[in-house]
């Protein structure tokens, strides 16, 4: 599949071909938005003024609060119209509902064709779906659609089960998996312990959903390195959200994840609400472009990203998020220590001996911030206790509480019964 051309186009183009694109959604916002017209309305706002990609922030933020508290009255089309609902995954509140049209399919199987083929993958791939289709899951659909728009071979096998997925990769030879990171390192664990050779499977790469796979600078973080380490395949990193239905993925560059200008408008702004300057990290704001059902307009992610406006030895000059640092809301402060959870993650990810996990973030009786982590290992012991707390000293400052559990206590917090998706964080504490 081609790269679309305005990917090619220089800056100056892709900023005017987004400010007609622009144009567009606000009219079709004002003729059909209720949420939006109420909006317009209360903040006096002509649309016709916003002629330019700054002037959007004249316009107020859309958060996920506003999606929840008013969902049907971001709805543009008749529920008549509406094939698909979707919900989000729900992990920082109660799902949210986002309905597509039949254009909107057509748009998320577009989105994920050229993001998969941004990671190389072409027609002649084969792509095993280690995730669920189901369950009102937008990314597993996303990933079968644009798979069969881009013409490449599909295997659904599902998330988990170690044991089928190995079964399909020697039955149906898959070049590309879509997948968890971490899981990657249960499939090394069942290939070494059933005597399956990594570097004779026909897996190349692996598109890897959910987890961070690199460090700010794009260095591999500790858990790819474990992975690269035992299986010698590509890893791609990939970012999106039900809300955005768009996805970034990264090229063979692995220099982050490029954006798609005829899909999605990308602000990044500070705690304050003001953009930031280049190179500094901030919450990530999207504007949807070409969405017919749910269209939004300056939705703020809650994403902690840093964007890169630099040309990319693939040709592409849209801009490229780097890793996710973290959510906006699960920031931890803790003794003086700003911090994410992905910076725990790779902490845990050090640890070998460590066969599951889960982060409990609580705050004492002072209120304030607790880290409670709670493990699987073979062999507990105090002497591994002490590694641990060393190496989350050294390594982020904190000092976090260790308790030891069974791989199927932590399974059952991780594994919610409405849950789509592994959960690595419970996070009870009061925002407010």
């Amino acid at each position: 599949m081609k790269i679309p051309t305005i990917e090619l186009r220089s800056r100056a183009d892709i900023k005017a071909f987004q400010e007609e694109k622009l144009k567009h959604l606000l009219e079709y916002l004002f003729a059909n938005s209720p949420y939006y017209q109420r909006i317009f309305k209360q903040h006096q706002i002509e649309v016709s003024s916003i002629r330019s990609l700054e002037d959007l922030r004249k316009i107020p933020f859309t958060t996920k609060d506003d999606l929840q508290h008013y969902n049907e009255e971001f709805l543009c089309v008749s529920h008549k119209e509406i094939i698909d609902y979707v919900t989000t995954s729900g992990t920082l509140g109660e799902p949210v509902t986002v309905a597509l049209t039949d254009a909107d399919l057509d748009r998320l199987a577009y989105n994920e064709a050229i993001s998969f083929a941004c990671s190389g993958i072409t027609a002649n791939d084969t792509i095993q779906l280690m995730t669920t289709i189901d369950r009102r899951f937008m990314a597993g659909l996303a990933y079968f659609l644009g798979a069969r728009k881009l013409g490449a071979g599909i295997v659904r096998v599902g998330s988990g089960v170690p044991e089928l997925q190995w079964d399909s990769i020697l039955k149906f030879n898959p070049t590309y998996l879509v997948c968890v990171p971490s899981f990657l390192l249960k499939l090394i664990d069942y290939a070494k312990q059933h005597d399956i050779s990594l570097s004779e499977t026909s897996v190349k790469a692996a598109i890897c959903i959910g987890e961070p796979i690199r460090e700010a600078d794009f260095g591999l973080n500790l858990l790819a390195n474990n992975i690269k380490e035992a299986w010698d395949i590509e890893l791609y990193a990939t970012y999106a959200s039900t809300e955005m239905s768009t996805a970034f993925n990264e090229c063979a560059s692995h220099r982050g994840g490029h954006q798609h200008p005829e899909l999605i408008i990308t602000e990044i702004v500070d705690e304050n609400d003001v953009p930031v300057e280049e190179g500094v990290a901030g919450e990530l704001v999207i504007t949807t472009l070409g969405v017919e059902g749910m269209p939004l307009l300056r939705f703020k992610t809650g994403d902690i990203v840093e964007a890169h406006t630099d040309g990319c030895e693939c040709g592409r000059n849209t801009p490229r998020l780097g890793p996710v640092l973290g959510r906006k809301q699960q920031m931890i402060k803790y003794k003086g220590t700003t911090l994410y959870p992905p910076a725990l993650y790779n902490v845990l990810h050090h640890f070998t001996e460590i066969e599951t996990f889960v982060i409990e973030l609580f705050q004492n009786e002072l209120n304030t911030d607790e880290i409670r982590i709670k493990i699987a290992v073979e062999q507990p012991s105090e002497a591994l206790t002490q590694k641990i707390i060393d190496h989350f000293r050294a390594k982020l400052r904190v000092r976090p509480t260790i308790a030891f559990c069974t791989a199927a206590e932590i399974d059952s917090i991780r594994q919610p019964a409405m849950s789509r998706k592994p959960v690595w964080l419970i996070d009870t504490r009061n925002k407010h």
